[in-house]
């Protein structure tokens, strides 16, 4: 019964001590620690484009952190609704206090995340807990709306040329004025020298 015992507890130990090399095995591969070395800030916007918690952070473009949470909050000082971004950046990571924090994707419709670009040097850096206000990113649906007001304004100049309406449309609409061009050119080909012949006076 003893025996029986003793290799229990043998077996145990050696489960113990498997288990213990497989998750040393598994952080190190993964880069993984159990406790993050850093600080968090928060960041405010009047609009976030749909980024999400777990959002990588950048500064300078190159990955510090990530979005750890985000609310929405009400600015009694701007009578306004806001959100506030919770985000952790790894420990050594200076941000000046005039930062400057915005909405980024990478590509055109890929992944969105917090790009932040280094404020003015010598600036206080940014502490555990501090504030930072954001520059709202451009909505998509803006963009659209641009365009779309853009076609239009296009479509508009297409027409009044269409109609000989200003001086290129003239000379794309008016028989004579294009046969008149094109003679002066003809000529000026069979001529060149035209082109040097200076007026009297000049």
């Amino acid at each position: 019964m003893d025996d029986l015992k003793i290799f229990e507890l043998k077996v145990g130990v050696f489960i113990m001590i498997g288990v213990a090399i497989l998750f040393i095995i598994v952080f190190s591969i993964g880069d993984i620690t159990l406790v993050k070395k850093g600080y968090h800030i928060n960041v405010d916007f009047n609009f976030v484009d749909g980024v999400g918690s777990s959002a990588p952070v950048r500064v300078s473009g190159v990955g510090v952190g990530q979005i750890d949470g985000l609310k929405l909050y009400y600015d009694e000082k701007e009578k306004k609704t806001k959100a506030r971004l919770n985000a952790w950046v790894r420990e050594g990571v200076k941000i000046e206090e005039d930062a400057v924090a915005t909405i980024s994707t990478l590509g055109f419709m890929g992944e969105k995340y917090m790009e932040i670009s280094p404020g003015t040097p010598g600036k206080r850096f940014l502490k555990n807990g501090d504030l930072l206000v954001g520059k709202d990113p451009v909505s998509m649906a803006k963009v659209f709306e641009n365009l779309s007001g853009l076609t239009d304004s296009v479509k508009v100049i297409v027409d009044r040329l269409k109609n000989g309406e200003g001086t290129i449309g003239k000379l794309l609409t008016r028989d004579k004025i294009h046969q008149d061009l094109e003679a002066f050119v003809e000529d000026i080909k069979n001529n060149p020298w035209k082109l040097l012949n200076k007026p009297r006076g000049q």
